[in-house]
């Protein structure tokens, strides 16, 4: 690095490969020059975006000034090595951070959506081939939990449906956070394992398919036409595989939504009324999802991944035998590290979509094969 390069200037490329601050403070003003419109109040679907628009803003100047810290930082200690300081064990450790950050940072400034900002819910199901399928959807939930978990994110499990030997049969969890919906919206699909088996006596190898379904949490600012005499509230007593997971009481709620067939479940929380208000929310969440899917027909088959679990709707595969790789079908993002993506490091296939959602040029789920 060339040690003359001015503080400022650094500052500068960094934060302005990122940032546009004035454009930012700009539109930060003009939300609070809305905002101090008493009649705005008075309406909460025009208030409540507006909140989160101004959230938003403000946490990205925030992240903006916390980016510009840890760069006058580094800056710092190549200050103090041209003094004759040994900073290298300091800077060793401080510039890869910055690079993740900033990366991190990039991919927060690629979502705008209305439904960006909001938590996910996931669900994933297996596909068919029984116990091998139900092991590799465990091990999908498990890899976006500690997702979540690396993130610092809020990680709750809904309902989950163990598998008869191994694995799981679904599983519905929600991670909260800023955004998370929109880190994980590019994760809808199915995915592929190959392994050798662990249930194969001979060890031979196998191919397992699971979906993932990842939907906004909407919370109650949204508006979902959502009528009581539309849904099949049913109570059951929820079990698992004993200990906790076992309860006495039918506290369990599943619920349907008739007209659409939707359904959804809790069973997580010791009362029957929480149950019933995490499935409701759900509910609310499937049919805004639902709502949106059918405007966009034409350009996205969300339910496909869902229906068709196969070789079909494929979005990226993960093999462990012959080789060790884990592949994105649609942006073509590689990582030989399986291993460390299977424990939740996803940034590089999450940059990866968005930074082709943004240049719109992403194609559709694929079912295009790796070689074995």
């Amino acid at each position: 690095m060339n040690t003359t390069t001015p503080r400022s200037a650094t500052r500068f490329a960094i934060c302005g490969s990122i940032f546009d601050s004035p454009r930012l403070r700009r539109d930060l003003a003009h939300i609070e020059e809305k905002i101090a419109d008493p009649s705005v109040w008075a309406d909460a679907s025009r208030s409540q975006p507006l909140m989160r628009e101004r959230k938003r803003l403000e946490t990205l100047l925030a992240d903006e000034s916390e980016l510009a810290r840890r760069a006058d930082d580094i800056e710092a200690y190549f200050e103090l090595a041209r003094e004759g300081e040994d900073t290298e064990p300091d800077l060793v450790k401080e510039i890869p951070a910055l690079v993740e950050y900033a990366d991190k940072l990039e991919s927060k400034t690629m979502l705008s959506g209305d439904t960006d900002l909001l938590n996910a819910i996931v669900t994933v199901h297996p596909g068919a081939g029984g116990t091998e399928s139900q092991d590799w959807a465990e091990m999908l939930m498990r890899m976006y939990l500690r997702w979540g978990e690396r993130q610092s994110f809020k990680v709750e499990i809904n309902e989950i449906q163990d598998g008869d030997e191994a694995g799981i049969k679904s599983a519905t969890f929600t991670i909260s956070g800023e955004f998370a919906f929109g880190l994980l919206s590019g994760e809808t699909g199915v995915h592929r394992l190959v392994r050798i088996s662990p249930f194969d006596s001979a060890k031979r190898r196998h191919t397992s398919f699971a979906s993932v379904f990842v939907s906004p949490e909407i919370d109650d600012t949204i508006t979902i036409d959502l009528k009581v005499e539309d849904l099949r509230i049913d109570t059951y007593r929820s079990g698992g595989k004993g200990g906790q997971h076992v309860n006495t009481t039918d506290s369990a709620v599943r619920i349907t939504h008739i007209p659409t067939g939707l359904v959804t479940g809790c069973q997580n929380e010791r009362s029957q009324h929480k149950n019933k208000d995490r499935a409701m929310k759900m509910m609310r969440s499937k049919l805004y999802e639902y709502e949106l899917d059918k405007k966009k027909a034409a350009t996205r088959k969300i339910e496909d991944s869902k229906l068709d679990i196969g070789f079909g709707s494929q979005i990226r595969s993960y093999v462990l035998q012959p080789y060790r790789m884990a592949k994105d079908l649609r942006t073509r993002v590689e990582v030989g590290d399986v291993d460390k993506v299977l424990d939740g490091d996803l940034e590089p296939f999450i940059r990866g979509f968005l930074r082709m959602r943004r240049e719109g040029n992403l194609p559709a789920a694929s079912d295009e094969l790796d070689d074995e």
